[in-house]
């Protein structure tokens, strides 16, 4: 193979743990702490994208803002969705906002709209990747609740939105639509969200633009 080079793209960020596109020649980069900053041709915007610092507990190590999905039609409707930590007792908050009307680099930080509040038993395993697959619903990539090997067995527990791989549809009136393909939709045991389980922290995944596969990386 080549040999591997590395180049800086830019300087001044806080603890960056995400970095994803809109689609343009931008970059949003997450701080931990609750902001989404804003790269262009190596310039770092010194206005945050979006600021939810005082919504998001970053305290632990894998506590914070932690994921940023653009939806599909972001260049005709302006929405985006996070996954953060929230104040308190540090519940997985999954939520929905809208960029600025008539300015692009600016997030509304008042137009959230919260799809999931899911408790968390411990600090870690938070996950938080999110991504919109092929099929255009949201993924959603929950860890197993934290501690160590999952002592209150919420990964295997189909009542359970921890330890999951979830989807839901968010192109709807109401906080989101459970897919009909959802294998569980119909299901008396499980819970319809849950797209696959029995996972540990599935912190990061993509999906392979050649075959829809998704690979996930545990933590």
């Amino acid at each position: 193979q080549e040999a591997i080079r590395l180049n800086l793209v830019t300087r001044g960020l806080s603890i960056p743990v995400y970095l994803t596109h809109a689609g343009d020649d931008r970059l949003f980069v997450i701080e931990k702490q609750g902001r989404i900053r804003i790269i262009r041709n190596g310039i770092l915007s010194a206005t945050p994208y979006l600021n939810i610092v005082s919504k998001v507990n970053s305290r632990g190590n894998e506590q914070g803002l932690l994921g940023l999905a653009f939806h599909p039609d972001y260049k005709k409707n302006g929405l985006f969705y996070v996954n953060y930590s929230a104040q308190g007792a540090g519940n997985t908050i999954v939520a929905e906002y809208k960029v600025r009307p008539n300015d692009s680099e600016r997030a509304d930080s008042l137009s959230e709209r919260i799809l999931l509040n899911i408790p968390q038993p411990f600090t870690n395993h938070n996950g938080g990747c999110m991504h919109f697959g092929m099929d255009g619903y949201l993924y959603i990539g929950m860890g197993d609740g934290g501690s160590g090997g999952d002592p209150q067995n919420l990964s295997q527990n189909p009542r359970s939105l921890l330890g999951k791989m979830l989807r839901i549809d968010v192109d709807t009136s109401s906080s989101y639509r459970i897919p009909d393909s959802n294998p569980y939709k119909s299901s008396a045991t499980y819970l319809p969200e849950i797209w696959a389980s029995g996972l540990r922290n599935p912190w990061r995944f993509s999906f392979d633009r050649l075959t829809g596969d998704m690979w996930i990386g545990d933590v």
